[in-house]
């Protein structure tokens, strides 16, 4: 499965890292069953996956309002990786 990752298409042109490398390795961990390391990986691995988890839910399960799930983790998300962005960056460059 490695083998068919995708490089990262900001750092194979500007060579810096973006926000979301490490996403793809992180799952990969995951599906390993190496938890924490994929959280050193990409911090944002789980809310990454309750976030599709919930997208998923608004358009499938039309009954329940996931709406609010989805903005709040959205938000979660989002801060999450740059949070570990500036980090990486700061520390490790």
């Amino acid at each position: 499965m490695e083998k068919y990752m995708l490089p990262c298409f900001l750092k194979s042109i500007f060579g810096i890292d973006c926000p979301g490398c490490g996403a793809q390795r992180s799952v990969v961990l995951l599906f390993k069953g190496e938890f924490i390391a994929a959280f050193h990986m990409f911090p944002a691995i789980y809310t990454t996956i309750l976030f599709a988890i919930f997208v998923s839910l608004h358009f499938i399960d039309k009954s329940h309002n996931y709406l609010k799930g989805v903005l709040y983790l959205g938000v979660a998300n989002a801060v999450i990786m740059m949070i570990a962005y500036i980090y990486k960056m700061i520390f490790f460059t």
